[in-house]
This record gives structure tokens, sequence and C-alpha cells, in this order.
């Protein structure tokens, strides 16, 4: 599975509605099985990103097709990261040669 941060913004629907959120994030949760994808860990944070999730996936599709039906809600709007451990990025260097 691959992992994926995914920052994620409020829109001004999203932050009308902010007393929903965490009920928002738990519906997130069921919603990402059905592409199988998995949240792992859900944060809400302070500064430019107000919500940053971290799960991982089956692969790119995957995880697109995820973040296409929330955004579809229109409460949020995402970035995702594709995130790499040390040992997926120790693959990544040896490619180099």
């Amino acid at each position: 599975m691959a992992t994926y941060i995914v920052l994620c913004q409020f829109t001004d629907q999203g932050i009308r509605n902010v007393k929903e959120t965490t009920k928002r994030a738990d519906a997130a949760k069921e919603l990402a099985a059905k592409f199988g994808v998995t949240l792992k860990d859900f944060y809400w944070t302070l500064g430019k990103h107000d919500v940053v999730i971290v799960c991982e996936g089956q692969d790119d599709a995957a995880l697109t097709a995820f973040g296409l039906a929330v955004g579809s809600a229109g409460n949020v709007r995402t970035q995702t990261l594709r995130a790499f451990t040390r040992d997926e990025m120790n693959g990544v260097l040896a490619k180099l040669g």
C-alpha cells in the first residue's frame, strides 16, 4: 500500500458547517474504504491547512478517485502528496546507480 498525505482547506461551505467536521471525518473514513483507501490519521491543524490526513491506498488511481469524491461534496479543497518510507526511498535511490 502506498502512503499519502492529504492537506485540506475548508471551503466557504466547509467553514460555515464546521460544527459537522468530525462527523464528516467519520463519513470520509467510510467513503475511503469503498475506494480501497484507509485513513490512518486525521488531524485538525492551525495555519494554512485546516486538516491533515495520513492515508494508505492501493495506488494513485484509488486515492485520486477518493479525493474527487470528497472534493465533490464541496467542504474541502485538497492537495495530495505521495509519501515514501525510508525503505521505499532507499529503493528509489538504488535506481540512481
